[in-house]
């Protein structure tokens, strides 16, 4: 028996002991959707299943000559080089110390063989990139349709809130989502039925997808964060549209087809904010055109229109990891500029005098066409002022408004757990000892307990001789709001984006230079005494808030 000739369900149900999977040679007929209990009734023309022509696996150049992003990577298959499975490497980026460079590693894995320096260099930003790897198992392990149908039994899955139903058909996109919890029945119903599903936020439900978002971010110093997408054969859930995020299309099960555009206009060209649904003559000829099978990736930045479709005789899972959404430089400007002009009315009379009184009669949009030398006047005023602006920007300031954002839009991390055995023990040294025991030496794993009708070892004792550090490089940070200075923090948000509001503590002055120190330190680990504190005292005190908050782990 074949797989690839098997629906989604089917698989689901072989990998879980259900139902015996019936071979398909083709897509199966889309059958009448059932009204459901809760009242939602499709239109059964909106979900009617295309039928499209079997493509080829490989690029198809959409003109004579083939793209360049095309070329670069139409050798870039994998085979024959030394990878490690996902489940291996992310036991490996244990005994890494620094958690920059498990971000640097799990990324140069993500795009292997193509270089780090060469993607940032080439196509970042820039062009779209595909890897053909020739191999269903390299991103194995880090999400199947079988651990989707357990999210669905096992979790309270919002429509809307965590799933999505959708259509395209006939040029246009529809959502069908019900009020209310996702259940198996009534999801894998509307599957059938030729409706794509999309889990918006897989990182709550999957530790996998949780672990390697947590490490990408500190890759990207921006939000990672993802959605999955299941798609029945034949089907195409999604119109053709362009997104405001960097996208890193990981194919892991069946196989799609996708197709690839240039920004439309210069004004087009790594947009703020997503664009609407368009039309198939509103967006010219694609620049690529490929179909990925499991184990192949596919680069767009934001703005490159795209859309994928299903062949007949198979589904696709694929998970698309997204990152640097509102991290341009004009956003830091928009955080910039607000500051400096407060900063240039109070220090400078020059911004604190009067407009002139009859500027109302030569400025704005109904005298734009006269021809009046006070206008010019007025104008270069502006820009003289613009110009002195520069010397009051509180650039720190503004990158640290940026840093806050960052850490209110990041995943928590994920602790390595502690090694139960002797033997596994001593395949490791002491540093990488620290590091897979994260969360025994951290709040995480104190042994806090009641026994025999009492609490035991509630306190944990921090010695000037124990040795600390931040349980990640990013996982905290110094900002000053002007007269108080705080220390936000990751450690306490949801896995769900934003479900949480932004951690943060007001330090005490005599912890501040303490602070800085060790983050400043990081990797290293640090005893308390050497804390630049005055007093025993404060190093004790800040290291135990430290530790209660989740933000350090002992050696």
């Amino acid at each position: 028996m074949e797989r690839k000739h098997m629906s989604a369900l089917s698989i689901y149900q072989s990998l879980s002991g259900g139902a015996k999977p019936k071979v398909q040679a083709k897509a199966p007929a889309a059958k009448k959707i059932k009204k459901k209990e809760n009242g939602i009734h499709l239109n059964k023309k909106s979900i009617k299943k295309k039928r499209t022509k079997p493509l080829k696996s490989r690029v198809r150049p959409s003109s004579a000559e083939k793209s360049t992003c095309e070329k670069d990577c139409e050798t870039d298959n994998g085979e024959g080089l030394d990878t490690p499975a996902l489940d291996a490497l992310l036991t490996d980026l244990v005994k890494v110390n620094n958690s920059r460079d498990r971000a640097n590693r799990l990324f140069q894995w993500l795009i292997h063989p193509v270089q780090d320096k060469s993607f940032f260099r080439d196509y970042w930003e820039k062009k779209p990139m595909l890897i053909q790897r020739q191999n269903p198992d390299y991103y194995k392990g880090l999400f199947s349709t079988a651990e989707f149908d357990q999210i669905l039994r096992n979790h309270n899955v919002q429509y809307g809130v965590n799933l999505d139903v959708t259509s395209y058909t006939n040029g246009k996109r529809e959502t069908h989502n019900p009020p209310g919890r996702a259940l198996p029945y009534t999801v894998w119903d509307f599957y059938e039925s030729c409706c794509s599903l999309r889990l918006l936020n897989p990182q709550a439900f999957s530790s996998t997808v949780w672990q390697v978002l947590s490490i990408l971010q500190e890759k990207f110093g921006s939000m990672a964060g993802a959605n999955m997408y299941l798609t029945p054969p034949g089907t195409q859930g999604f119109a053709p549209h362009y997104d405001d995020i960097e996208a890193f299309v990981v194919q892991l099960e069946g196989k799609k087809h996708w197709r690839v555009y240039n920004p439309r206009s210069e004004e087009e060209v790594l947009p703020l904010v997503s664009s609407p649904n368009f039309s198939q003559k509103e967006i010219g000829q694609p620049i690529m055109d490929v179909v990925l099978e499991a184990g192949d990736l596919l680069y767009f930045p934001r703005g490159f229109i795209h859309q994928g479709d299903c062949l007949p005789d198979i589904h696709s899972l694929h998970i698309t990891i997204s990152s640097y959404q509102r991290n341009s430089w004009g956003d830091l400007l928009l955080k910039l500029m607000p500051a400096a002009l407060e900063i240039a009315m109070e220090d400078d009379v020059e911004f604190r005098k009067g407009l002139p009184l009859d500027y109302l009669q030569f400025m704005g949009v109904q005298n734009s066409e006269k021809e009046d030398p006070r206008r010019d006047k007025f104008i270069a005023h502006v820009q003289g002022l613009m110009k002195k602006l520069i010397h009051f920007a509180p650039v720190d300031a503004a990158v640290d408004q940026k840093a806050k954002d960052f850490l209110h839009d990041c995943l928590p991390p994920l602790l390595n757990a502690e090694i139960e055995t002797h033997q596994t023990r001593q395949h490791f040294s002491s540093l990488q000892l620290s590091n897979f025991e994260e969360k025994a030496g951290s709040v995480y794993g104190a042994p806090a307990r009641w026994r025999d009708g009492e609490v035991l070892d509630v306190a944990v004792e921090l010695k000037g001789q124990t040795q600390i550090r931040l349980i990640r490089a990013g996982a905290a940070r110094l900002c000053s709001d002007g007269d108080t200075v705080h220390l936000y923090y990751t450690t306490e948000n949801s896995r769900v984006y934003h479900k949480e509001e932004p951690k943060n503590i007001e330090m005490k002055a005599e912890h501040i230079d303490a602070m800085e120190f060790l983050i400043h330190s990081y990797p290293k680990f640090v005893s308390v005494a050497s804390l630049p504190c005055e007093t025993a005292e404060a190093k004790t005190s800040l290291a135990e808030l430290l530790f209660e908050k989740g933000l350090i782990h002992t050696a």
